[in-house]
This record gives C-alpha cells, structure tokens and sequence, in this order.
C-alpha cells in the first residue's frame, strides 16, 4: 500500500460526527488521549492513537455535511484497489452511494451502504500528498 501524509496509516478507521469539530477532537485529545494528527478546516480532523486513527467530521442540523453518510457514523477502510474493491462490493449487493472517486489529498474512494444500513468509505492512497498541498494543516508526526 503506498504511503500518503495525507492519510492515517490505519487500515480501519472509524469516522465519528459532532456538530463541532474543533471541540470534539480537543475533547477526544484530552479525554481519551487521541493526539491530533490533521485538521481540514473546521468541518474535518483526523487524531491518532498509537498506531490507530480516528475522523471526526462535521454534522449540521443533525445531518452530515457529506450527502453520501447520512448517518453519525461510518467506516472508513484502507484497500489496495479501490476500483476491484467497489465491483466486488457492488456484485454482492452493497448499496454504492458514491463510485470510486479520486481526490487531491492523493486518495481514490467510493462510499457504499451494508445490509445493516451502515456507511463505509473505502479508500486507496495513489499518491502521496502533503497535507498543506490541498488546504490540509498537519499538526503531530
């Protein structure tokens, strides 16, 4: 798997959303002792716990920004090939809400609902990206 800056190491990560960012993770960090690893303004961060990651994103009037996670809640997943990933997936019967996508931040990713109703996110690095590229701010490490 190639290494992004951009990107937590992990190869699960949960996504978490709180309708405040900033405070959510400062009281992650002190609570829970998450270190802060990213911030993408104020609607995104990602924190880091030993060799773990977490993404706190934004909610608004109860709903995610993101119209592809409309739940609290989701996983996000690190893969090899996204786009064999995704036919996989979708063979099975996952409900895709988004194709394989690439970004900026030097990620390729689809999103895609199980038979349980949960979201995940599943992405590949193609690229190795710092954070301060795209609009990002590396904070730790």
């Amino acid at each position: 798997m190639i290494d992004n800056r951009s990107m937590p190491a992990s190869a699960v990560i949960p996504v978490l959303s709180y309708p405040d960012v900033e405070k959510a993770s400062r009281w992650l960090c002190e609570a829970f002792g998450f270190e802060a690893r990213l911030m993408i303004g104020t609607h995104r961060a990602q924190l880091g716990f030993g060799d773990g990651a977490v993404v706190v994103t934004e909610l608004k009037g109860g709903e995610r920004i993101e119209a592809r996670t409309a739940k609290p809640f989701a996983v996000m997943v690190r893969v090899e090939d996204v786009d064999a990933h995704h036919r996989r997936a979708a063979r099975h019967g996952a409900a895709i809400l988004g194709p394989p996508t690439s970004y900026p931040y030097g990620e390729r990713q689809y999103s895609c609902r199980d038979l349980g109703g949960h979201d995940w996110t599943f992405s590949q690095s193609i690229v190795d990206v710092a954070p301060e590229d795209w609009g990002g701010i590396a904070i730790g490490n």
